[in-house]
């Protein structure tokens, strides 16, 4: 049987074909989608999303802009438009 590279910490390494996208970031990737496609975008928001947008909400001095009913695609349009407003 072939032994395969292993780090120190007993880890395969990946073939040399094989690169990191940490390292060199394509771009042209879709890491970062319009949350109007994403997936679970209709779920209920996360805590993080809730607990964030309603610290932005106050800090924009807009109460109103933080509803617990939102879905997570919608919070997460809400969070970027007030992280415009209050520069955060």
């Amino acid at each position: 049987m072939a032994q395969q590279n292993q780090t120190p910490h007993g880890r395969h390494e990946d073939p040399p074909e094989v690169q990191n996208p940490k390292v060199n970031p394509d771009q042209e990737s879709n890491q970062i989608k319009d949350p109007d496609d994403w997936v679970t975008g209709h779920e209920p928001m996360t805590g993080a999303q809730a607990s964030y947008l309603k610290t932005l909400s106050e800090q924009a001095h807009e109460p109103k802009a933080y509803d617990p009913e939102l879905d997570k695609a919608e919070a997460s349009k809400r969070i970027d438009q007030l992280k415009q407003e209050t520069g955060r």
